[in-house]
């Protein structure tokens, strides 16, 4: 099969490049050919080593948008997405199946005004993770689209309690593991020593509450040498800010590392592999239902993970691949950590063991068949 993915989400970095590889690596391992359509000012952070289709209108960035200029910038990305939907229905006969591959209810919503709703081929939407919030407005949208039997929506998610209904195009679908695919076997096997070195990575937003983490650190008794590294990129100036005062905040510290980058391809793969563990102490209720990329990261690498008891829960019931905290409660988090520090080198076989039968449930070629499944048509 030719499949097509339309991507027209522009990061610096981040997990949405890395699932794109997924798709296109994994699909390329079944046989199948590979094809991004673009915006014409569209920049990859990666080379996929694929075809590329540019198509007429350029991508809008709501990086540093407020108030009348990302009203502004969302009217210019509802015309430019209507035109490219426009191109991508003229070019359907280049390709087999076409995937959105980070989409939300508004893409679903902007095809029932455009042709490209009786598409010939497959046409499938990938939505990573919908909150109770979010899926009335989901399936409001899916219900549109029910006649145009190619039009697919993939709900990528680990419970379905959200929906009151699931219109039967809705197919909920398990999210991928993500792995070291650029090291050598010696990188995914560094050599260790007596400090233990847990890892805080990943796109910083002041819901992480990350001094909170710091002050939990900082404070607390360990019967081992500990080092926290933490690693954060930012899209926006006040979370910037607010990183560097972290910073020198803490920057008298011996036991912190601090990185205020962001990190692609091998280097944010060496950079997870170098860590012993990985630290997730997010708060927000979202992270019940969305699909946490840093987990099934932590899982792809064999990490053992210390996390809020709201991410992803479903993970945590079957597999023991780390310890879980009171979401939000401080006290229980320093309580999880000493102890998870403490007993590392007790329970590090427990949880490996755990990670590997987690990675083999979640994998990457396991999430590529379920969608080829899909898009030909079988739901099973």
């Amino acid at each position: 099969m030719r499949i097509a993915i339309f991507e027209n989400v522009m990061t610096a970095g981040g997990h949405e490049v890395d699932f794109n590889r997924i798709l296109v690596e994994e699909f390329r391992a079944l046989g199948h050919e590979v094809i991004f359509y673009v915006p014409e000012n569209f920049k990859f952070q990666l080379d996929y080593h694929t075809s590329v289709v540019k198509l007429n209108g350029n991508s809008v960035s709501y990086t540093n948008t407020r108030g009348i200029k990302k009203i502004y910038a969302a009217a210019k990305r509802e015309i430019n997405r209507q035109r490219w939907y426009s191109q991508l229905f003229y070019l359907q006969k280049q390709f087999d199946a076409l995937i959105i591959p980070s989409a939300t209810y508004r893409y679903i919503r902007a095809v029932t005004h455009n042709d490209l709703k009786k598409i010939s081929v497959p046409m499938i939407f990938i939505l990573h993770g919908i909150t109770p919030d979010e899926a009335p407005k989901v399936i409001n949208e899916s219900k549109k689209i029910l006649p145009y039997e190619n039009l697919k929506v993939i709900a990528m998610t680990l419970t379905e309690s959200m929906f009151a209904e699931k219109p039967k195009n809705i197919t909920a679908v398990a999210p991928p593991t993500y792995l070291p695919r650029d090291l050598s076997d010696a990188e995914k096997n560094p050599s260790r020593n007596d400090i233990l070195t847990v890892g805080f990575f990943g796109q910083y937003r002041r819901e992480k509450k990350l001094r909170d983490l710091l002050n939990v650190f900082v404070n607390g008794s360990y019967n081992r040498k500990v080092n926290l590294i933490v690693q954060g990129s930012t899209m926006h100036d006040e979370d910037a800010a607010d990183f560097e005062n972290i910073i020198a905040q803490y920057k008298n510290f011996d036991s912190l590392t601090f990185m205020h980058r962001g990190l692609i391809g091998a280097d944010w793969q060496r950079a997870i592999m170098k860590v012993d563990a990985l630290l997730m102490p997010y708060s927000a209720p979202r992270y019940r239902y969305h699909t946490s990329a840093m987990l099934f990261t932590a899982i792809g690498f064999g990490k053992p993970i210390i996390a809020g008891n709201n991410m992803n829960p479903e993970v945590f019931e079957k597999y023991r691949i780390g310890e879980t905290f009171e979401s939000g409660d401080i006290n229980d988090l320093a309580r999880v950590l000493k102890n998870f520090i403490n007993n590392f080198d007790t329970n590090i076989d427990i949880y490996k063991k755990n990670l590997r039968e987690a990675g083999e449930k979640f994998s990457p070629s396991n999430f590529a068949k379920q969608l080829e499944t899909i898009m030909s048509g079988d739901k099973k």
